[in-house]
Parts: C-alpha cells; structure tokens; sequence
C-alpha cells in the first residue's frame, strides 16, 4: 500500500509506535481486523467486540507474517511492532482517512433508504466495461466496513464504488470524512431506521451528510422520482443530476416490457441519445438503478455499447431479489433487509411473475413509533397486488397479518392470508406441506434480524413434505 509505512500509519492515528526504526519505514501490504485474512506484511487492529477481542490473536497474527499490529493494549510479550492506540476502531477510521487523501483513484459514494447494494452492482458493471473498479464487497457499508473497503483500494484500481449505509445522525458525516467522493448517488429517501432518525426528513437530513466532504468540483446524482430528493436544488453550487422514470429527469426510461421475473427490456433517454437496454433484474426500481448507471457511466465518458453490455451484465447476488429456480417451485430470495419502501418494490416484483404467487413477510426493524402503522400498510399492500398467499411472520408481523384481513375485507379477493408468531412455527408448519401452490412463486423478504436465510435454505433443499414438492 502506497504511502502506509508504520510512520505514516501511526502519525495518522495519533497512536505511539513500539517497534524497530528499520520497520517503521517498511509499507503495509493491507490492513484487516480479522486475524484468519492475515497475510505476510499485513498490519492486524486488534478491535474489542461482544464476543471476541482482537487482542486475544496478537500472538497468533505476528507468527503469521505480520509486519504490525494496531492495539488498546500492548502484550506483555513485544516481540513486533506496534501502535498503541486508544480506541482501535477510531484508529482504522483515521488510518482509511489518511490512506483516501493519498490515493487518485475516483471514488463513487452510494446511499439512500432502499437499493444501495443494487445500485453499486449496476454501476460497477457498467464502469468494469472500460475501468478497472472495486467496489464494496457484501455489506461492508457502515463505520467499519467502508473503511476496510477504502483500504482495499490499489494502484490498479481507477474508480472505488462504495456503498455507505447508516442509521443514525453523524455516521454519515463520518462515513462522508473517510470516503471523500468525487460523486455522490442518492437512490431515494423512505421509511427507514425511524426509531433514530423520526421521519423521512429526518432520513434526509442524515443521508445528506454524505456532501459535507464531497470533493468541491463532485457531482451528485439523485433519484428525480423520489418527492424528497427531486427538491434538492444545489449541491456544491452546481444542480444535482437526475435520473427515473419521468420524463422531467436528466436520464429517464420508457417503453418498458417486462418479462416476468427474468428482468426487462427498456428504452433509455440521456442528455444526448436514445437507446434500448436489457436489464436482467425484475422490477421498477431497478430501471431506476440502470439509469443511474447510465448516468454515471455517461460522465466517465463510456459509449453507448459500453453501457448497455455493463447494464446487461449484471444479476441479483444473494438475498437481494435473486431468483432462485427450484423443483416445483420459484423463489426470490429478498431476506438481507426490509423497510416498507423496499417491501413495496419487492410485491411490485412479485406481481409480474406468472401463475400462482406467495409472499412470505416478516418484521421490519428500526420503524420508531410508527411500526405497527408501516406493518399494517404493507399488509394492505400485498393483498392489494392480488397475491395468491400472504404469510406474515413475527411478533410486529400479526399487524401486518391485520392489515392484510382488512383489506382483503375490502376487496373481496381470495388472497388467503396466515400469520406465525415465529419463524420457528412457520418452518414446522411447512414440513407438513400443502402450505404453497404448486409452481408457485415465493418472495420471502423481512429484515436481516428475523434470520429467512434459515427459510430460503430450506426451500433451496427441498426439505418439505412431498405435497409441497
């Protein structure tokens, strides 16, 4: 890593180096907090967590090669180096921080409420036509994740794309302070981490922050259909560039065919041309996510071609909307996290698939007061879709189930609609089958603490009663 000498290491966290004179002068060749991805030359930050202290593994990392280790504590046996510091995570923060202001590879900052993750895949399809790119890997998003993506970064590397998700007031100001982007990507502004940040001006005001370190000649890109962000009149004296489905944006689409779950065919307008695109995820939104990398693959200077093979190129990852063909059945694996604009856009996606359909719904987290609100307007949601089964799982979830009734009441339709307690008591239920249609498509969505990876094994392994097969 270019510029990381222990030197430079310890002045930018303001830590005291043990160690040889010899080594302080020697550059790192990568920093992680996880002893097992520790490598030759490495440097090791020994972190504190509720289960496991770094500093147990010092030992163990330095027979392993590694050239320093960041720590709270020095060991009784110093036979390494070290820079002692007095909070190990505020040492990988400033260390990202440093490391950022040496490096000339463009960064790209990507947040909002829904579709982070979506949006980073797109884009970083799109640039990987042209430019070598990192982008953040799983969700590595938030304070220590996207400093551990930051050091990921090599000379190679011409564009970081960096996913950056929060939940409370200040974590993107700090986020925004490592990171320095030179462009920012704002998907949309819903319903999420209530409980902290009140209310979707709230929302706003915290996503917001990712500008304050923006580069001053940045430009920021916002979702034009979102009612929040389309006020946003100048960021760094300059208008923000839009992008979405209405014809008032910078870049907008049209003539969308979609094809079931297997994604859409669209026509895509810029500020200059006109062209077709296949994007091979179902939904809306994620036309919406396509223009955005239409756009920024346009401010890169990537042609027309470059583009639409970038857009075509990519497919859902796991637990976010991947479609996973099984014997008998369909499913969309959408379980990494849940809020209601995100359950909305995963039952729009439902309802383009053919024959019979089942949405699996369980608690969304952080909603603050409002929570049995947003459950009961999903629920009303889903069965307004005319979904053939709603099943809600989860103590917050029996409001949901509530909405459903109601508006199932209200329509006449024959949606059927259940409610489990528990995941627990749901997964028993399914071994005695004749829970799904048969062909059925299944969307099981909820958030990431409810555990439906657990629920999209089992329908991955086909360990249901033979009346559900």
């Amino acid at each position: 890593m270019d510029y990381m000498t222990l030197e430079h290491m310890t002045k930018a966290c303001g830590g005291t180096y043990y160690g040889t004179e010899e080594d302080k002068q020697r550059e790192v060749s990568g920093v992680v907090l996880d002893s097992r991805l520790v490598q030759t030359g490495f440097c090791f930050i020994a972190t504190r967590g509720e289960r496991v202290d770094g500093h147990d593994f010092i030992k163990e990392v330095l027979q392993k090669g590694a050239l320093c280790v960041v720590c709270e504590k020095l060991p009784e046996e110093r036979e390494g180096n070290f820079i002692l510091v007095s909070d190990s995570f505020r040492a990988l923060q400033d260390l990202a921080a440093y490391y950022r202001s040496t490096l000339s590879t463009w960064v790209i900052g990507i947040t909002g409420s829904v579709g982070k993750t979506s949006t980073k895949e797109l884009i970083a399809g799109v640039l990987s036509r042209k430019f070598r790119v990192l982008k953040t890997e799983g969700n590595y998003n938030n304070e220590v994740g996207v400093p551990l993506t930051l050091l990921r970064i090599r000379r190679e590397h011409e564009i970081a794309v960096v996913e950056m998700g929060i939940n409370h007031f200040g974590e993107m100001r700090r986020l925004s302070r490592m990171a320095r982007p030179d462009v920012c990507v704002l998907t949309n502004i819903g319903e999420c981490h209530l409980e902290f940040l009140k209310s979707k001006v709230g929302v706003l005001q915290a996503k917001s922050e990712i500008f304050e370190y923006m580069q001053d000649d940045g430009v920021a890109y916002v979702n034009g259909d979102d009612e929040m962000l389309r006020n946003i009149e100048r960021v760094k004296n300059r208008p923000p560039v839009t992008y979405g489905m209405e014809r008032r944006n910078d870049y907008y689409a049209d003539q969308v065919s979609y094809d079931g779950l297997s994604g859409s065919s669209v026509t895509i307008h810029t500020k200059t041309e006109t062209f077709p695109a296949r994007v091979n995820q179902p939904g809306e939104h994620m036309v919406r996510n396509a223009l955005a990398a239409t756009a920024i693959g346009e401010y890169f200077g990537m042609t027309t071609q470059e583009i639409q093979e970038g857009i075509a190129s990519v497919r859902p990852i796991s637990g976010r909307s991947r479609i996973l063909p099984l014997a008998g059945y369909t499913v969309i694996d959408d379980c990494y996290n849940a809020n209601p604009v995100s359950m909305r856009a995963a039952l729009d996606m439902l309802s383009h698939a053919d024959g019979r359909t089942v949405a699996i719904l369980g608690d969304m987290g952080e909603l603050g007061e409002k929570e049995n609100r947003f459950h009961k307007e999903v629920g009303a949601y889903a069965v307004q879709k005319n979904i053939t089964g709603l099943i809600c799982v989860g103590r917050r979830s029996r409001f949901m189930y509530q909405g459903g009734c109601k508006a199932k009441s209200k329509t006449l339709n024959n949606t059927f609609v259940q409610y489990y307690e528990t995941l627990e008591s749901l997964l028993e239920r399914m071994q005695s089958g004749g829970l799904f249609p048969e062909g059925a498509t299944i969307l099981v969505k909820a958030s990431h603490s409810m555990g439906f990876s657990r629920l999209v094994d089992m329908l991955r392994d086909g360990s249901l009663s033979s009346e559900d097969r």
